[in-house]
């Protein structure tokens, strides 16, 4: 099919094997029915399994499929742009490969869009089956980042979104390394709006963000939108110096008035004190460095390896 398309489904994979043929399957279903033109780009991020080789097999059967390989795995944030560069159509529709977003919303975001929002994101409404500490730990960074930094992002907010080629245009512009594609989509503006999803168990295989990397991701989000980590690492500083001043007067004038009594808590529990925020300030202004340097280095975000037309 030739025709230039008027929606571009983006979709990030890295080690989804046995998601793809399941979630075009699904995705065929529920744009055939609006009888638009649309096609289904396919990022493989690095994959370690046969993710890209089912990618190419389903090319060869329907050329609505394209697919981008890159040379190894950059993020889920790098996929996701890297999908968006190369999207033609005038509607993009980012969402991730496990059947998590529900490609039957798809006509829910179009409906959206078709009253005159360039943006629209989505809200997860969790299953029974979400476990509390997921629950608790996606709350608290939601409303921590709302708290310190210089956006508003709707709590249990997804990357599955339809964004217009206008709204695009505009965050393609962005050439951040280190992103935050939520917080991005936020601070553009634009006219948004929000509709919410059931969140389905995923469809096979296990979820690519251990606790190690949603940490770094919250990290990434707050870094990216706020100095206020900063002056509270100087805030506690300038509280720890008042509190080390008045304490440093009591023990001259106890020294003075010869009530002196020698033990080691009082100064064991200062030197911890004052460690511990120096420390924490040292790895608050280290975060803000890294970024600095990751940003000095103007490397591309991506290599592309292989595409699929």
């Amino acid at each position: 099919m030739n025709d230039q398309p008027e929606i571009s489904v983006v979709v990030p994979l890295y080690n989804e094997e046995t998601n793809i043929e399941a979630l075009y399957s699904a995705i065929l279903a529920s744009l055939q029915t609006l009888n638009r033109v649309f096609e289904i780009v396919f990022v493989d991020d690095g994959s370690r399994d046969n993710s890209f080789d089912v990618v190419k097999l389903m090319n060869s059967k329907d050329s609505r499929v394209k697919g981008i390989s890159l040379s190894r795995n950059f993020g889920h944030q790098v996929a996701l742009t890297a999908g968006m560069q190369h999207a033609g159509g005038n509607i993009i529709i980012t969402m991730d490969a496990d059947l998590q977003h529900p490609p039957e919303v798809i006509p829910l975001l179009l409906d959206e869009h078709s009253k005159g929002f360039d943006i629209v994101n989505t809200r997860r409404i969790d299953s029974k089956e979400t476990g509390y500490l997921k629950k608790y730990t996606s709350r608290l960074f939601y409303r921590l980042i709302n708290l310190v930094a210089n956006v508003s992002i709707p709590e249990s907010s997804s990357d599955f979104r339809l964004m217009s080629r206008k709204a695009l245009r505009s965050f393609l512009q962005f050439g951040e390394r280190d992103r935050f594609t939520r917080g991005l989509v936020s601070w553009m503006g634009f006219r948004q709006t929000v509709v919410n999803y059931e969140c389905a168990p995923r469809f096979a295989g296990k979820s690519k963000y251990s606790f190690r990397r949603m940490l770094n991701f919250a990290v990434d989000g707050i870094t990216s939108f706020s100095a206020k980590p900063l002056r509270i690492a100087s805030f506690m500083g300038l509280l720890v110096f008042f509190i080390g001043f008045a304490y440093a007067m009591y023990a001259i004038i106890q020294h003075l008035t010869g009530n002196t009594i020698p033990g080691w808590t009082s100064l064991l529990v200062t030197i911890l004190l004052l460690g511990g925020i120096q420390l924490l300030s040292l790895g608050i202004i280290g975060e803000y460095l890294a970024r600095i340097f990751n940003e000095s280095k103007s490397r591309p975000l991506y290599f592309i390896k292989d595409t699929i037309i």
